[in-house]
């Protein structure tokens, strides 16, 4: 396991097409699970999560993302493989709402020494609360 800088830039587009970004830099960890890598990072204040942990786990064309803390009250997992759909489950303050995400794709950019970078592009929706393209861009600084 070794320590990593990661910039995160995460953007939405609503059913309004209401452009909403967020960025921020944060430090992280990078380390190697069985047969794939994983990046590790805390949540903050400025992301809305604090006291979460959210890993991103790399295997072959599959991106698993997982958030886990007391910053969520049940734990979120989302998988992300290009064309595929994933149904699950995401927290939110009020209780868990059925999510379904429809990934567009993947550059997934990331040496095995664990520089470079991944963007996911995305669609959700959180069953009759929200629904809009979303994308997901993490460097290794």
């Amino acid at each position: 396991m070794r320590d990593i800088i990661l910039k995160i830039i995460g953007k939405q587009l609503g059913y309004d097409m209401e452009e909403v970004q967020l960025e921020f830099i944060t430090e992280g960890k990078l380390y190697e699970k069985d047969k794939s890598l994983c990046l590790q990072y805390d949540e903050s204040e400025f992301s809305g999560m604090p006291g979460c942990t959210t890993e991103l786990e790399f295997t072959g064309d599959q991106i698993k993302m997982s958030r886990s803390g007391i910053g969520v009250g049940l734990d979120t997992e989302i998988e992300f493989r290009k064309g595929k759909r994933y149904t699950g489950y995401y927290d939110t303050p009020f209780g868990a709402i059925e999510m379904e995400v429809l990934t567009n794709d993947i550059k997934n950019n990331l040496t095995a020494e664990g520089k470079g970078s991944v963007n996911i592009d995305y669609h959700i929706s959180l069953k009759g609360l929200a629904e809009g393209r979303n994308s997901l861009n993490i460097e290794v600084m």
